[in-house]
C-alpha cells in the first residue's frame, strides 16, 4: 500500500441499511421508515450494536412499542419488518427465532365509508383546493385508485381516447386497468396540455428527469427526459432528489392531498374520520350499490383475492342477501 494512502473507514451500520435498501430497489419511504426504527431500536439499547442483541431484546422493544408507546398493531409490525431486514440483509445473521416471532394481529374494523350525499359535498368543497389537488382528489373517488398510485401517475398511462388508466407497479407490485370517468376527460386534457408545458420549460432548462423503477434508467437512459415518463401531476417547483442529488420536478406532495381532504371533511361537516383512503373505500361500496358484480370490484381495485372485496359486502350489511329487521316486520 503506498505511503500517502490510508485503509478505507468501513462504513457505519445506517450507511451500510441505507445502500442495501436502495441496493434492493426499495422506495423512499420504505428508506425512511427502516432507518428511523433501526435507529430507535439501538438507542433503546443504550446504543449497543446490534449484533450484540437477540431475541430478548428484540421482545423488549416491540413490548415497549405496544405498552408505553400504545401503538397500532401495524406499526409495532412494521417494527419488526425493519429489524428482520436489518439481521436478515445487512448484519447476514441467520436468526431462527425470527422466524417463529409471531407478529401482532391487525383488528379487523370495517372500512369509513362516505354515503353519495356525503362525497358529493366533500367534492363540492374541495373545489377550493388549488390545481391539480382538486382533480386528484376526483380521480381518487372517481377511479378507486390508492393515494400515491394517484401522485405517480406517469402520462403514458393515461389513455384518454379509451377512457383508461393504468396503474403499474401497485400494491404487490401489479399492473392493473381502471376507468378514467367521463366527467374528468377535459381536466386530463387541461392538465395534460399544462405539464406538456411544463416539459418543454424543463427541456429548455436542462432539467428534464424524472425517477424510474428498478434499472430503467440504465437499460433505458434516455426514458427520464422522454414526454411519456414524465409525473402527470409534477410539483410546480424544483427539488434536489435525495438519492440522485439532481434538480427535477417530483410528484405533488402526497401530504398536500391529505390536508385538503381533511379540510373539505371539515367544511362538508362530515363527523366521520375522512382520508384520501376514504374515497377509495367509498368507490368501492357505491360500485356494488350500483349492482356491480364483486369480481369486476375486485380487478379495479387490484385485490389479490376476492375475500379482502368481501368487506365491502359487510359495509352494505349484506352478507349474501339482504336482511330485514324484525322489528320492520310487526
Amino acid at each position: 500500500m503506498p505511503a500517502n494512502t490510508t485503509p478505507e473507514q468501513p462504513k457505519k451500520l445506517l450507511d451500510q441499511v441505507r445502500d442495501k435498501i436502495r441496493f434492493k430497489h426499495y422506495s423512499l419511504s420504505t428508506e425512511k421508515t427502516y432507518l428511523a426504527w433501526i435507529k430507535q431500536y439501538i438507542l433503546y439499547h443504550g446504543k449497543r450494536h446490534p449484533a450484540e442483541m437477540g431475541v430478548v431484546e428484540v421482545e423488549r422493544f416491540l413490548t415497549y412499542l405496544a405498552t408505553q408507546r400504545h401503538v397500532s398493531s401495524s406499526t409495532q409490525n412494521q417494527a419488526l419488518s425493519a429489524i428482520l431486514f436489518l439481521y436478515r440483509e445487512v448484519l447476514v445473521i441467520t436468526l431462527p427465532w425470527l422466524d417463529n416471532f409471531e407478529r401482532s394481529k391487525k383488528p379487523q374494523r370495517l372500512p369509513v365509508v362516505l354515503t353519495t350525499s356525503e362525497v358529493q359535498a366533500l367534492l363540492r368543497e374541495a373545489t377550493v383546493a388549488p390545481a391539480p389537488v382538486n382533480l386528484i382528489i376526483k380521480l381518487l373517488y372517481g377511479t378507486g385508485m390508492r393515494l400515491m398510485e394517484a401522485v405517480r401517475l406517469r402520462v403514458k398511462d393515461v389513455e384518454l381516447s379509451r377512457k383508461e388508466i393504468i396503474i403499474r407497479d401497485g400494491k404487490g407490485g401489479k399492473d392493473r386497468v381502471t376507468m378514467l370517468p367521463d366527467s374528468l376527460l377535459e381536466a386530463m386534457r387541461t392538465q395534460l396540455a399544462l405539464r406538456r408545458e411544463w416539459h418543454e420549460q424543463d427541456l429548455a432548462l436542462n432539467k428534464v428527469d424524472v425517477w424510474l423503477p428498478d434499472a430503467l434508467a440504465v437499460k433505458y437512459p434516455n426514458a427520464p427526459k422522454e414526454w411519456g415518463w414524465q409525473y402527470v401531476f409534477a410539483a410546480k417547483n424544483y427539488s434536489i432528489d435525495p438519492r440522485s442529488k439532481s434538480e427535477r420536478r417530483h410528484h405533488v406532495e402526497e401530504k398536500q392531498i391529505q390536508r385538503y381532504v381533511k379540510k373539505a371533511a371539515l367544511a362538508a361537516g362530515i363527523a366521520k374520520p375522512t382520508t384520501p383512503h376514504t374515497l377509495r373505500h367509498s368507490f368501492a361500496t357505491h360500485l356494488l350499490q350500483s349492482g356491480y358484480d364483486i369480481r369486476t370490484v375486485q380487478e379495479l381495485l387490484g385485490h389479490a383475492d376476492v375475500s379482502t372485496t368481501m368487506i365491502y359486502t359487510h359495509v352494505l350489511n349484506k352478507g349474501g342477501r339482504g336482511v330485514l329487521s324484525p322489528l320492520d316486520q310487526l
